[in-house]
C-alpha cells in the first residue's frame, strides 16, 4: 500500500521535536518518521495522507490533513457503571469484554485480581495502545473507571 503517490490513514503522533515527528498507523502499527514537524503535538490523531520522500524514501512527508484531534486519557473518580459491573460479574479474572457504546466509541471491561487494580489502571494510562485505539475508534477521550477487581476503559467522543 506504500507508494510515491502516498498512503491515507489514521495516525497517532507518538513523538515530536522541533525538527521531526513520528507517526504510527493505528490500523497496521507501521511507524513513519516525518523529516519535519509541521506543528504536530504528541498524542494527536491525524487522519490524512503521508508519502515517502524521494529519492531515498527513508523518511516521510505529511501531504494532507483531513482531520486532526487531540486525544486524552484520564482516570475518573467515578466507579464503573452498573452495566460494567454486570459484565465483570460474568467473566473470569484476566478476561476482557468489549461492548459498543450507544453512539460512538466502545467500553472495555477488564477483571483483575483485586490487589492489582491500581497497577492495571496505571498500565492502561501509560499504554500507547490506549491512545491508538481512541484514534482508531474516532473518539477524543478515554476515561478509566475502577473499583476493586474491575477496570473499565471508556472510549468517548
Amino acid at each position: 500500500m506504500v507508494d510515491t503517490d502516498g498512503t491515507r490513514g489514521t495516525f497517532l503522533v507518538t513523538h515530536v521535536d522541533e525538527d521531526a515527528a513520528i507517526l504510527r498507523d493505528v490500523e497496521t502499527g507501521q511507524v513513519h518518521t516525518l523529516s519535519t514537524n509541521p506543528g504536530l503535538e504528541e498524542g494527536e490523531a491525524i487522519e490524512g495522507e503521508i508519502a515517502p520522500e524521494l529519492p531515498v524514501e527513508a523518511t516521510w512527508e505529511l501531504r494532507e490533513i483531513d482531520e486532526r484531534r487531540v486525544l486524552s486519557v484520564a482516570e475518573s473518580e467515578e466507579p464503573p457503571t452498573n452495566q460494567e459491573r454486570e459484565i465483570a460479574a460474568g467473566q473470569g479474572v484476566g478476561e476482557v469484554t468489549r461492548t459498543e457504546r450507544a453512539g460512538t466509541g466502545e467500553i472495555h471491561v477488564l477483571t483483575v485480581p483485586p490487589e492489582r487494580t491500581d497497577e492495571a489502571v496505571s498500565e492502561v494510562l501509560a499504554d500507547e495502545e490506549t491512545l491508538a485505539r481512541a484514534a482508531r475508534y474516532g473518539v477524543n477521550r478515554v476515561e478509566i473507571r475502577a473499583e476493586e477487581g474491575i477496570v473499565s476503559i471508556r472510549y468517548l467522543p
